[in-house]
């Protein structure tokens, strides 16, 4: 079962981000206040989760959380700024957008560039431990499958709708027969050598 909170004292968000290790799309990334005794049974790790249960739990966050924001960046500043620096700055402008100012924020994984003043706490597999961060997972998640569900329409070949910019071996196939397209990440090497770019 899910902690509700790292400690009870100050106003925690949990803070997550989807599509790292992703070929092709944004980065996206949530934060979340919740209700300390916030509860339901099908929240966990977004990994964890079918997709039907993600949309139900994405409707119950964005109605019982006290705040949340999601926020993305896009491929092309990726390929700038790198995957790591990307995610950290998504996470950034999720709590830029956040209606509370938490005063503890709770990061999934081992880093973290801090954000202003704001302490905050890298907990490794945090969104399979605390409710806040499973949150944040559960709709950076589900606002990147459906981000991702949109540009597939424009580049049906590639099947995002199926693997949402991972690499699948569909989605390598395709790379080696249409090559990559502008939602690529071009600095990922994911070009195998002989093929042109469109």
């Amino acid at each position: 079962m899910l902690k509700q909170f790292f400690q009870k004292k100050i106003i925690e968000a949990g803070c997550d981000e989807a599509g790292r290790g992703c070929y092709a799309g944004p980065v996206f990334a949530a934060a979340v206040i919740l209700p300390k005794k916030f509860y339901h049974p099908l929240l966990n790790d977004s990994k964890q989760v079918k997709e039907k249960d993600r949309n139900i739990l994405r409707t119950v966050i964005e109605e019982q959380a006290l705040a949340f924001a999601v926020a993305s960046i896009d491929n092309n500043e990726i390929d700038q700024i790198n995957i790591l620096n990307a995610s950290f700055k998504a996470m950034h402008k999720a709590i830029d957008q956040l209606k509370i100012k938490p005063e503890l924020l709770l990061i999934d994984g081992n880093r973290f560039v801090p954000y202003q003043k704001i302490k905050h706490q890298c907990i490794i597999k945090g969104d399979s431990i605390y409710a806040n961060i499973a949150a944040a997972s559960i709709l950076a998640k589900t606002y990147r499958d459906e981000y991702m569900h949109k540009i597939q329409l424009e580049f049906p070949q590639y099947q995002w709708n199926k693997n949402k910019g991972y690499g699948t071996l569909q989605h390598r196939k395709a790379i080696e027969q249409f090559g990559l397209c502008k939602y690529h990440r071009k600095s990922f090497n994911i070009l195998p050598k002989q093929i042109k770019l469109f």
